[in-house]
């Protein structure tokens, strides 16, 4: 165990948003805070100009006068003051005034440049509305246009994941010698995989089958597909089949065809899931031939899942599983709309990239389920983390698949949707960090001692907070006699 002093600052982020991370202060370290908590003053060494320009201090028109006087920015700061309620209502007003979402994204992405607190306080207030801005499908957009959005480096952003043998472990591990910097799990495959084997499990509730009786064809056999595939491999093995007759579900489709056995010019991972079958040229054959229950694209092949597969799914199945998890919208395999008209109503979609409700003929309307891999990082970090996990495995993954698959109600498969509402990605994540520091101290993999007692109300005292903290110095009084000069 690495000894811990104090308090250790300590902020999880997803995908270079933190939105829901774990944020814990430092006191027996150099450095700029001591954050002790919402509301709670904080001990702090900058003054002046470098609070201003700071965007974890900066708290803008917030700032009380003591604070102003205190901390010396009393004139680099306009005579008002603004709670951050107002604040947010401003920001709103710009933001609802950009036209196009990479000019909104530019918005909120200044704004976390500088006052952080405020940009999460933000995003925290209609998580639904802002997440297709900062994350997916903007984000893509705003890649693609970075030389239009970039407006100034960001630093913290510390990689302190080292990978490990894919395909086996498939781990990282948490440098804890940097356990003052950012921590950034943005790893697509064991994300990706953990949301899709999620929805997948959601799809089950639907069909009332086990895993183990699914078939699968994947579309596209790059990092993504592999992830999933091996996630799959490690569920049904332990609902009790072998890993041998878990492979021979799990059929990939690559840009040469089906992967089988005795093609020339594999490696290693796929010939993990070669099958003993005859050449296969193109994905509607092996759909043909395979018959799967359910398909997965992964490779951003715009258009690949055709109305002849799609069609042909229906009639094979009673219910259909299609997901189409390919990024941006514009690569998505299929759209919602195509796959719930194709399938008549049956098909149980998901998608990479969100899609608009869908209302066929016949007056049947669907959500569709956006896996997105948002659901997964937050509740993962804050949850190893908080109990000192040095060796993430995937049966964390696994763990974290099941957690976001019991959150979707009866009520949400009935409308379409195969996870929990973005609004409620706070309580899921909540319920991930609970559940993984359970199983971390149950299966000694916990390195913080000792354990706590009631671990929800541990783990909830560690969750970021967008409000804002006091800098206000500690403030006290003498009786007046004892404060008396005394003169000649």
């Amino acid at each position: 165990m690495v000894p811990v002093c104090g308090r250790r600052l300590l902020r999880v982020v997803s995908g270079g948003r933190g939105l829901l991370g774990l944020s814990r202060g430092r006191s027996c370290q150099a450095g700029d805070t001591a954050p002790a908590g919402p509301g709670r003053a904080q001990d702090i060494k900058k003054r002046g100009y470098d609070i201003t320009r700071n965007p974890h201090l900066n708290k803008g028109m917030a700032f009380t006068l003591k604070e102003r006087l205190q901390l010396g920015i009393h004139g680099l700061l306009p005579p008002c003051f603004l709670s951050q309620d107002v604040q947010v209502l401003r920001v709103m007003k710009n933001f609802e005034n950009k036209s196009n979402d990479l000019d909104k994204y530019i918005i909120l992405m200044t704004l976390q440049d500088r006052n952080e607190k405020l940009f999460y306080r933000v995003l925290t207030s209609d998580i639904e509305r802002f997440m297709p801005i900062v994350y997916t499908p903007t984000v893509g957009l705003a890649c693609q246009q970075y030389g239009l959005a970039f407006r100034r480096p960001r630093y913290g952003m510390n990689c302190l994941i080292q990978f490990e043998d894919f395909g086996n472990t498939n781990a990282f591990r948490l440098l804890s010698k940097y356990r003052d910097r950012y921590c950034t799990f943005n790893d697509d495959i064991q994300g990706t995989a953990s949301v899709a084997v999620a929805g997948i499990f959601a799809a089950l509730r639907i069909t009332k089958n086990k895993l183990s009786d699914q078939k699968f064809v994947f579309q596209g056999a790059g990092e993504a597909a592999l992830g999933i595939a091996h996630l799959i491999l490690k569920a049904m093995e332990k609902e009790g089949i072998s890993r041998d007759d878990a492979i021979k579900k799990i059929w990939m489709v690559d840009s040469k065809g089906l992967i089988v056995k005795g093609r020339s010019h594999l490696n290693h991972e796929k010939e993990v899931f070669a099958q003993d079958h005859p050449s296969v040229d193109t994905l509607e054959e092996v759909v043909q031939k395979v018959k799967p229950t359910a398909i997965i694209g992964v490779a951003a092949v715009a258009g690949a899942f055709t109305e002849k597969l799609l069609k042909d799914m229906a009639a094979f199945n009673e219910r259909p599983i299609v997901f189409a998890l390919s990024n941006p919208t514009s690569k998505a395999e299929c759209t919602a709309e195509q796959c719930y008209r194709l399938t008549e109503g049956r098909g149980i979609f998901a998608s990479g990239s969100p899609f608009p409700k869908v209302t066929l003929p016949n007056g049947q309307t669907f959500f569709p389920g956006q896996g997105n891999n948002a659901y997964v990082f937050p509740g993962v970090a804050l949850g190893v983390i908080a109990c000192g996990v040095r060796h993430i495995s995937d049966d964390i993954f696994l763990l974290t698949a099941e957690v976001i698959a019991d959150e979707v109600t009866e009520q949400n498969l009935a409308e379409g949707r195969l996870y929990p509402p973005l609004n409620s990605i706070r309580d899921v994540s909540l319920k991930i960090a609970v559940k993984i520091v359970d199983w971390a101290y149950k299966h000694g993999f916990a390195s913080w001692h000792p354990e706590p007692a009631d671990k929800e109300a541990f783990v909830k005292q560690l969750i970021y907070s967008p409000d804002y903290d006091s800098f206000l110095l500690d403030d006290y009084r003498w009786p007046p006699t004892a404060m008396q000069t005394q003169d000649l």
